[in-house]
Formats: structure tokens, C-alpha cells, sequence
């Protein structure tokens, strides 16, 4: 990682250096005292894109995506939408050295499960998502999901986690359903959908959010979209660092 360092501490020379990965998981810690922590973890341009032709990737950097990595390595489970795995060919998180004695000493598996909300489970589970993944991939859907998908999520060694009545997910229920499991650092990400879900249904609990010092214009999608909020959810900025323009911002609900 290129030189990475909190805006505040920018005239410190000292300060001025490559963070370690122990260093960003120290920073991005879950805090110690949460039963479940729902976080998400999104980027945005400066005109308020989060993608560009369809993807995060070319709004990103490197800095972003090692982030994007300790996110991972420091959460129970990744909460992902079902339209998500299959734009972003979601592949099973892998086990990172670097991290392994942090999680063994935190009671985690070698790597984090992916989650999987999905009202239809219209989903390939021949990928390797389903098939070889460290930890069995878990799928997240209503109560009235389509029985011969549950059934093929299983057969594939999928996990089924009911939360919700119907069909459809309830996004509050989504958290406790998985805190339930033993999975309470819960990390999201996305996509925009989803993660308007989360907002709207008061679920979210932490915003980490790259902006991206670029301008797209055109239609791409807000990091969070559905319906509106009838009053905006404030939160307050936990942390923010920079790097070559780039802002890595944390926020919390009040």
C-alpha cells in the first residue's frame, strides 16, 4: 500500500508511512461490545456514481481494495444481494495468512462465509460460490421461498437461513437470523439495492465509504437505492483517511 495516513495528522511526518495490514484491522475493528454490527462497505465517485459500466472496480485503487480486504478478514460473514453475484461473479472468500492468527483468536473460521439474499434463489449453484468454497455459503430468504430452489440450495451445500415470512427478505430480520448462528460481525456489500434496504429498514449500524476522487456523469446507481426515508438517518464520521485523494470515511449511527 502506498502512503495511507489520517487526514487530521497530515503536517506529522511520522505519520506519513505504509499502514500494516495489522494496523488497518486494528482501525477497522468491530467494537468489542456488539451482540451483531451490521457494516457496510461501498465506493462512490464525486458526482455520486457507485460503478462505472456496471462495476466498482474501475472507481476503486489499490489503497481501496486492501481495505476492501481487511474488511473482509475482520467480518463473520459478507452479506451480499443475489443481483450483486451475479453482476460481480462473486467467487468464496479466501483464508489470508496475514490474518489467520487474528481470527483464530477471535473465534472466527479460517475465512468469512458469504450470505446470499435472495427472494427467488435464482441462482447458479454450480459456481464455485456454492461448490468450494472454505466455509459452506449461506443463503438468506424468506419463508415462502420456492421449495425446489431451497432444495437445490441445499443438495449444493448451500445453508438456507429464513428471515423473513413471505417470499421476500425482511432486511431487519436479516442481522438477527445470522447473529443467530454465531455471526455477529456482519459485513455488507451491497449492491445498491440491498444496501437501500438496509437503510430503510433502520438495519445498518456502520458506513465505510471510499470516495472516489473522479467525476462520471451519466446513470449510474447511488451506493443506496429503493424507497426514500421520510426522515434522513444521521450518522456521525468515526474515522477518515486519505491517500492520493482518495477518502476512506467511517460512520456510525447515532
Amino acid at each position: 500500500m502506498r502512503r495511507l495516513f489520517p487526514v487530521t495528522d497530515q503536517t506529522d511526518e511520522t505519520s506519513v508511512r505504509e499502514w500494516g495490514l495489522g494496523e488497518l484491522a486494528d482501525a477497522y475493528a468491530y467494537p468489542p461490545d456488539a451482540t451483531s454490527w451490521l457494516r457496510a462497505n461501498m465506493v462512490s465517485t464525486l458526482d455520486g456514481a457507485a460503478q462505472h459500466d456496471g462495476r466498482s472496480h474501475p472507481i476503486s485503487n489499490d489503497t481501496d481494495m486492501r481495505i476492501f480486504g481487511t474488511l473482509r478478514a475482520v467480518a463473520d460473514v459478507v452479506v451480499v444481494g443475489a443481483e450483486t453475484v451475479r453482476q460481480e461473479g462473486y467467487r468464496p472468500a479466501r483464508a489470508r495468512e496475514a490474518f489467520a492468527e487474528r481470527r483464530a483468536a477471535a473465534g472466527q473460521s479460517v475465512a468469512p462465509a458469504i450470505a446470499v439474499v435472495s427472494a427467488s434463489l435464482d441462482l447458479d449453484f454450480s459456481l464455485p460460490l456454492f461448490t468450494s468454497p472454505l466455509v459452506p455459503t449461506l443463503v438468506v430468504t424468506g419463508a415462502a421461498a420456492p421449495a425446489d430452489r431451497v432444495a437445490a440450495a441445499e443438495k449444493a451445500g448451500a445453508v438456507v437461513v429464513v428471515a423473513g415470512e413471505g417470499t421476500a427478505v425482511e432486511p431487519e430480520r436479516v442481522a438477527p437470523a445470522l447473529a443467530g448462528r454465531g455471526l455477529t460481525r456482519l459485513l455488507t456489500e451491497g449492491g445498491p439495492r440491498l444496501l437501500g434496504q438496509f437503510v430503510a429498514a433502520g438495519a445498518l449500524d456502520e458506513l465505510c465509504l471510499t470516495v472516489s476522487p473522479m467525476l462520471t456523469a451519466g446513470d449510474a446507481q447511488r451506493i443506496a437505492w429503493g424507497s426514500a426515508l421520510a426522515v434522513p438517518d444521521r450518522f456521525v464520521l468515526a474515522s477518515v483517511l486519505e491517500e492520493a485523494g482518495f477518502l476512506f470515511t467511517r460512520y456510525r449511527r447515532t
